[in-house]
């Protein structure tokens, strides 16, 4: 399997002499001595593979960063960087969606045992790709990592932390900035790995969710040093909820291609994250079709109304919008009033009529409002026996299995994306939902269509992403431009190519502890709105509780980006007044015209909330802080921080009162216990 890429072959004489030709002068000693391929990526900066050893180095502006990198796969037959013999190597000219570069391809081992290794780089870019396939007939595997048993110099500077991403946002899961020293932990996709104080980092992560589950091992080594590995055939029963072990990927292949992981270096861990996102959106680009609308703001039944949910209830929270809260709204001069799970009070079942279900979406269109729906489509709820909707198929028929034994996620049970009965359950209803007339459909419980099961209905699938995307993408097509598409419980990240907006978290309501949750979510996760159109931190509940809290509760949602609120405002209660006053004030909403997150201040909060955040918007920049304890706190800081000079003639200017506070060598401010303060930078005259 020789010169796959019809470019020059290389024994080691012809290999010394193109790495001369790229390598830095001071290389080519070493070079000579040990065959060694040098890859230059960023500036200064360059992969040094030692071709016979099938291990690698990485230097970041000539620094020696990550040492002793190796691949290796695993299935019916496994397969180490270090053991296969190296046989060549190619090089072509790149030009895809990330820029132009070169692509490196070393070739190693023989027979059914072939192993590609391949490295994606580019000038200037502080990133680079690495992928790794098993060539042979039948290739398949379900374990596979490009960058493995990595030795990592931890980022210089003080208070350094490994990030945890989770999977989904199911469970009332969290992410947690653990302190590096202390890191050992498997994070789903990607992780960080920086330093709080200087805000240097790494960034690794996979780019591809079409096929493998992904994760990255961390665990802290000694002193400066920590094990990292990035590989495909990530599950376990907490954080993907798998009961089976990782899908065989290209089993009736003769390739069997690894997850591309990004292995990227900042000066500031954030923008690496976001970064990362962007990459993701590159490499697995929209399938939805393109939002130009503005930013979705509304309402949603489950905040409060829930189960209780009918047609008069549904139309006074319209009229409440419509009459008494006219200027909360988004750029188009719309919301969304959305009735959540229960719809089926309405109708009488999915089969019923409804005519009520029209009845509302036209009565919202009337008040120049937008109606939405909600639906779980890879979720059985009822979990018995029956004929579907739909088509000539039963439940049970559907019901993914682990093991031989149904899968139940969250009291439902998952259902086969791949099934045609499946199919056919969703283009009914989706189609009754387009002919009702909603323009906005929330889709709940996702993750029950990726999880890995014996077998798919579609012979073809043998992954858990592999099944979502069969169901993604028929649901994107089914409903065909249709509606705005919101996913709430969720893959954090193959779900971006399917949906307009995500919520970010798990469900949150009107307490001081849930905006600490929410928090937690968009304090760590906020990267996720340069992934998706928006994201969203769940509906904003005011209650009876107090102002504070109430402030703190709408703070969150302008810090994540965009805003659903949900008191059941088909009744005069405590929250009215207050929904009034905050909802409507045009400064606040003005910060999520762009519906984009702020950025956190600091990250070292653990698997706790984040108390301060910071959003550059035109020439405007503001600062969010969060007080979740019972005690008055005051939060200083430098303004390089966030970016200013010291000694400018800047106040800052509180969103929810009149106050001004002027700063020069340090920001300094108070916020009282149980709440939020949003401050807007403005020049002092």
């Amino acid at each position: 399997m020789k010169n796959i890429f019809c470019a020059w072959r290389c024994a080691p004489p012809l290999l010394i002499l193109c790495t001369l030709l790229m390598a830095a002068p001071a290389e080519a000693k070493d070079i000579r001595k040990d065959s060694v391929l040098t890859m230059p990526f960023g500036k200064n900066s360059y992969i040094r593979y030692a071709l016979e050893r099938g291990i690698y180095d990485v230097y970041v502006n000539g620094k020696l960063k990550v040492r002793n990198v190796h691949a290796q796969y695993s299935g019916p037959d496994s397969g180490d960087s270090r053991t296969l013999v190296f046989n060549d190597c190619a090089i072509t000219p790149l030009k895809d969606a990330f820029g132009k570069g070169k692509l490196f391809v070393v070739n190693r081992g023989s027979g059914k045992n072939m192993m590609q290794q391949l490295f994606y780089v580019y000038p200037g870019k502080d990133y680079f790709f690495v992928q790794v396939n098993k060539r042979a007939l039948n290739a398949g595997v379900n374990y596979s990592a490009p960058f493995s048993g990595a030795t990592v110099i931890a980022p210089q500077g003080e208070d350094r932390r490994g990030l945890f991403v989770p999977f989904d946002n199911d469970m009332w899961v969290r992410y947690n900035a653990c302190t590096l020293e202390g890191a050992d932990y498997t994070s789903s996709e990607a992780t960080a790995l920086y330093s709080n104080g200087s805000r240097e980092g790494m960034v690794i992560g996979s780019i591809e969710h079409e096929v493998w589950k992904s994760g990255v091992q961390v665990k802290h080594l000694s002193g400066n040093e920590v094990a990292v590995t990035a590989f495909g055939g990530y599950t376990d029963s907490i954080t993907t909820h798998d009961r089976n072990p990782h899908g065989i990927v290209g089993a009736k292949d003769s390739v069997a291609r690894s997850p591309k992981i990004m292995v990227g270096f900042f000066s500031d861990w954030r923008e690496g994250m976001e970064t990362y996102a962007r990459l993701n959106r590159l490499a697995e680009p929209p399938v939805v079709f393109k939002w130009k609308k503005a930013t979705p703001m509304g309402w949603n039944s489950w905040g409060a109304i829930q189960s209780n949910i009918s047609l008069d209830n549904a139309k006074k929270v319209v009229d409440f919008f419509a009459d008494s809260c006219k200027t909360f709204r988004n750029a188009d001069s719309t919301l969304y009033i959305d009735i959540d799970s229960y719809w089926d009070n309405l109708t009488g079942g999915m089969t019923g009529d409804f005519s009520a279900l029209a009845a509302f979406s036209a009565y919202c269109k009337q008040k120049g409002l937008q109606p939405g729906i909600y639906w779980a489509p890879f979720a059985d709820w009822s979990k018995t026996p029956r004929k579907m909707e739909a088509g000539p198929y039963r439940y049970e028929e559907t019901w993914l299995k682990a093991k031989g034994a149904p899968m139940d996620i969250d009291g439902a049970r998952a259902m086969d994306p791949t099934h045609p009965g499946t199919q056919q359950r969703m283009a009914y209803l989706l189609n009754r939902f387009k002919e009702a007339g909603f323009t906005m459909i929330k889709v709940d419980f996702l993750g029950h269509g990726a999880l890995e099961a014996d077998r798919f209905a579609d012979p073809a699938v043998t992954t858990g992403m592999q099944a979502y995307k069969v169901g993604m993408a028929f649901m994107d097509s089914v409903l065909d431009g249709a509606m705005l598409l919101y996913a709430a419980i969720s893959p954090n990240m193959a779900t971006a190519r399917y949906v307009h907006m995500r919520r970010v978290g798990c469900d949150a309501f009107s307490a001081i502890d849930n905006t600490e949750y929410t928090l937690n979510s968009t304090g760590y996760g906020w990267w996720q709105s340069s992934l998706y159109d928006f994201i969203d931190g769940d509906h904003v509940v005011f209650g009876k509780e107090k102002e504070g809290a109430n402030r703190a509760r709408l703070a969150s949602a302008i810090v994540t980006g965009t805003l659903i609120t949900g008191d059941d405002f088909s009744q005069q209660g405590p929250w009215t007044s207050i929904a009034k006053n905050l909802l409507q004030q045009k400064d606040l909403l003005r910060i999520m015209k762009d519906g984009k997150s702020f950025r956190p201040i600091e990250s070292n909060t653990g698997n706790k909330g984040v108390e301060l955040f910071v959003k550059k918007q035109g020439r405007d920049t503001y600062i969010a802080a969060f007080n979740f304890g019972k005690e008055e706190k005051t939060f200083r800081f430098s303004p390089e921080r966030i970016g200013l000079k010291r000694g400018s003639r800047l106040v800052l200017q509180s969103l929810f009162s009149e106050a001004l506070v002027p700063f020069s060598s340090e920001i300094s401010f108070d916020v009282l216990p149980e709440d939020a303060a949003i401050y807007q930078i403005i020049q002092r005259n």
